[in-house]
Parts: C-alpha cells; structure tokens; sequence
C-alpha cells in the first residue's frame, strides 16, 4: 500500500470564550485545524503513511505552520504556495462547526485561490494508494470545486482509493451554486461515502424519510442508514463503502453511534454516551481517519467500525481541531465501554 493523500484547506481555529474573558487577559486561544489535516494528523499518528496537499502563502507563518505538520510525522512535499493569506475560522470554545455561532475568514486566501492547472497531480499522487477530501472543499467556490473534479479524475486514471466526507457547512456554500448541483458529479469517483442520512439528502439528493425517522430512535435511524446506504450505492456504482454517524447532543452530553455499509451489509457499532465533552470539533474527520486507518490495514468491517467509533468517541474529550489519542488508548476504550 502506498500513502494516503488528504486534500484540503489547512486553517487556524481561533477560540475566544462567549463571555469575552478573553479580551481583559489579552489571551485568544488557537488549534490549527482544517478538516483533512486533521485527517492527515490522525493517520500519521497511527503509522499510516500520511502525506497532505494544501496551499499556502509563503510566508513564515506558513513555514511554521509546515514545520508542525512534518513535526506530526506528515508529508508536506505537495504543497502549493502561492497567493498572500492562510485560511481562519472562529468558533467559541465547546461549540459545534454547524452552530451558527462559526465565522470563516476564508475569502481570498491561498486555498481558495486555486484553479485548475495549479497542482501537478502526477507528482502530487506519486506513491500514493488512497486519496481523501471532504464536500467542504468544493464548498468553497467553483474554482475549488474544478480542482476536485481534476483530482478525482487524475486519481481514477492512476487507479487511486477515493473517499469523501459529506461535511456539510451551510456558511460556505455562497457562490451561487447548491451542494446537490456539485456533489454528485465528485461522488460518482469516490469509493467511499461518508456522512449521515441528512447530508446524503442535502449533498446527493439521496431520499429522506421524515416519517420513517420521526420519533429519532435508534431501530428506525439505522433502517434508514441501510436504505440511504443502498441508495448511494445504487446511484453512484463506484462505492463500494457507505458509513454513517449518529450524533444527539443533550445538555452538555452526548450519544454516539455509527453505521457501516459494505458487501450489502450493515453493521453497526457499538454506542456511546456521555454526560459531559469539551470539544465536538474534528470529531468526524476522526472518525473518517479510523476508517481509512481500519481499511488501510485490512481489518474487518466490524473491527475497522468499532475502531473508528472510538476514535471519534475520544476526540470529544480533546480540546483541539486534532486527536492526539493512540491506537493504544483506542482499543482501551473500546474494551471499557463494551457491553
């Protein structure tokens, strides 16, 4: 197996706190983030070979922010510098990237300048098996959306895995276009989908039934994860993997569970739940990472879903864009919390 190629924009999550102590300290907290660096991060700490394309000005703070990355044990080599800014979003502490509480700072920055043409992709999947982007990148603007369509082009000629995150940000999808009128067309190259019922309806046009899921519990959630699953499937042929995650917030808690569709099965995880997190950011792109780590290693669909799942479980307890949990510590939680 060759490395696994994350795609996307490398941003800086700043973090004040919603009663603004932060102003009378002069201290304004920051994680970098991005959806498909913490992607990247995440494989690399679990020794898959992990390399991330982006663009960035060339700048110092670039330069550092580079240095983070190989620090992480990712490979850098691809990235484009161009263009005069780096990507920035704010989000209080503890709060979720769908809350309307998210700013992006994001307009004219080195990521969303790209145009086709710009990335050599023959040298930017030089041994590499896996390629991964999420439904946040073609959110951006067409020209971003363009660069998608060449990658997954360049990728089905090279014979590449694909897998795509059905992140959906209503705050970015502002150029005119909505995300049924873009996605399909990337998602009949991905070979892995991920996401959950309601974005596979606001990104795919996949069927939601309100009736069938209008009293939200569990046995009719995932009778109609086995349907959209099968849906996506039929629609686009080239997945072969659907998964999807069920994530209720309550208070300051949270449960947690999650689906995976493969061979014309559906297997579900086991389910977690907690009275108290810190932070529900870059919980998904953990869970996306689990599953490339489980796959990437040939586990079983079970052994691949319950990893991921913890993963992204543990994540919640992290105040960062990133993980920094080991395969150690989750296969530790996965035996705490089995029933």
């Amino acid at each position: 197996m060759g490395k696994v190629l994350s795609f996307g924009e490398l941003l800086l999550r700043i973090c004040p706190d919603e009663g603004g102590q932060w102003l009378q300290e002069n201290n304004l907290p920051f994680y970098v983030g991005g959806a498909e660096a913490n992607v990247a991060t995440a494989l690399a700490l679990w020794e898959v070979p992990s390399a991330y394309l982006t663009a960035l000005p060339d700048n110092f703070i670039s330069e550092q922010l580079v240095g983070y990355l190989k620090s992480k044990k990712v490979e850098t080599d691809a990235i484009v510098y161009q263009g005069d800014r780096l990507g920035l979003y704010y989000l209080p502490k503890g709060k979720d990237l769908k809350n309307t509480g998210v700013i992006y700072d994001r307009a004219g920055s080195s990521y969303a300048d790209l145009k086709s043409g710009t990335i050599d992709w023959d040298k930017a999947f030089e041994d590499v098996s896996w390629f991964h982007f999420s439904a946040i990148c073609p959110a951006i603007n067409q020209a971003v959306a363009d660069v998608c369509a060449e990658a997954l082009k360049a990728a089905k000629e090279k014979n590449i895995f694909v897998s795509l995150d059905l992140n959906y940000r209503a705050k970015l999808w502002k150029y005119g276009k909505s995300p049924v009128e873009i996605m399909p067309a990337l998602a009949q190259h991905c070979n892995l989908i991920m996401g959950n019922i309601w974005a596979a309806n606001m990104m795919l046009g996949i069927t939601l039934d309100e009736e069938l899921i209008a009293e939200r519990d569990k046995e009719s959630l995932l009778q109609h994860a086995q349907l959209t699953s099968e849906e996506i499937k039929s629609t686009f042929p080239n997945c072969q993997i659907v998964a999807n995650t069920f994530r209720f917030d309550y208070k300051e808690g949270i449960r947690y569970y999650t689906s995976l569709y493969t061979d014309n099965e559906l297997t579900v995880s086991q389910e977690y739940v907690a009275e108290k997190i810190l932070d529900k950011v870059g919980s998904g792109d953990c869970f996306m990472a689990g599953l490339i780590y489980g796959f990437y290693n040939k586990l079983s669909a079970t052994e691949t879903l319950e990893f991921a799942t913890a993963a992204a479980f543990k994540k919640l307890f992290i105040p960062s864009d990133a993980t920094s949990t080991t395969v150690a510590e989750v296969k530790e939680t996965i035996s705490t919390y089995a029933k």
